[in-house]
């Protein structure tokens, strides 16, 4: 609290001086340091759509190096149809959304800045319905519209005011690829419980707007759950996740009733399978 009030103050007193920020980088910095002020009030990484999308596109990239796609463009094609009209329930539609299912039996799902989402082949096929899968791509989607993996990038200072002012004045890739490390490594860095439990409730609610049985995600959930314990597979999961019991037991108190008498589609028949 107290580092959060010296910096409004120091903010302050630069905006109260109209003698400061005369040359172009003082005008900067006093951008970015407003951004900062905004951020300390709402929460929200002081980051501007195109700079999310460019950080989302470097770390979407390295993901790709390590991971490539799974070579089915009908599969590629389904994913980004379901993924789109889920995201299009959401508070962001307006971004550019991408989805892929990535080569690896690991048994995952990422998410990456400005509407980056991915799903591993091995958790990929272990789901038995399309309203699996919009729960699945809808708790992704949670994590974009809540901007927590920004978050996460600017707790551990890869984004700070400093580096961003220079990254304005200096721009491309790698002044992007400095500031965000491994894409593979964020992608593979724990968010916060409360950002995962956060998620799954923005999840449930996405796939029945989007006309899907809420209870899609809960399935996969329970589903990987009985497994855990037996696949080495899911082992990754767990880096990256709360235990899917933990996740199970939250989403159940949040749900109670309340999506009891909202009946959406499974749509078991329409799922794409990929070939063996």
């Amino acid at each position: 609290m107290k580092q959060t009030t010296l910096w409004l103050t120091l903010a302050s007193i630069i905006f109260a001086n109209a003698a400061w920020g005369a040359n172009p980088f003082e005008q900067e910095l006093l951008k970015a340091l407003k951004q900062g002020a905004q951020e300390k009030i709402t929460g929200k990484p002081a980051v501007s759509a195109e700079e999310e999308s460019a950080i989302g596109r470097q770390i979407a990239g390295n993901l790709l190096g390590a991971a490539p796609l799974v070579k089915d463009a009908k599969l590629q094609k389904y994913i980004n149809n379901i993924g789109r009209w889920v995201a299009d329930q959401s508070e962001r539609a307006d971004l550019t959304w991408h989805f892929g299912v990535i080569e690896s039996n690991d048994v995952n799902a990422f998410a990456a800045p400005g509407g980056y989402i991915f799903v591993t082949r091995g958790l990929y096929v272990l789901l038995q319905s399309e309203a699996e899968l919009a729960g699945v791509l809808a708790h992704e989607v949670g994590h974009v519209i809540r901007q927590h993996h920004l978050k996460i990038l600017q707790q551990g200072k890869l984004l700070d005011l400093g580096s961003k002012v220079v990254s304005k004045n200096v721009g491309g890739n790698d002044k992007i690829q400095g500031l965000i490390g491994s894409g593979a490594e964020i992608a593979s860095r724990a968010l916060d419980k409360d950002a995962e439990f956060e998620a799954d409730r923005i999840a449930v609610v996405l796939a029945a707007r989007a006309g899907y049985d809420a209870f899609g995600l809960p399935a996969v959930l329970q589903q990987i759950g009985h497994f855990a314990k037996e696949d080495g597979d899911v082992a990754l999961l767990f880096k990256t996740h709360p235990h899917p019991d933990d996740r199970l037991g939250k989403l159940g108190t949040a749900m109670d009733d309340r999506f009891d008498e909202v009946k959406g589609k499974t749509l078991e028949k329409r799922l794409y399978r990929i070939k063996p």
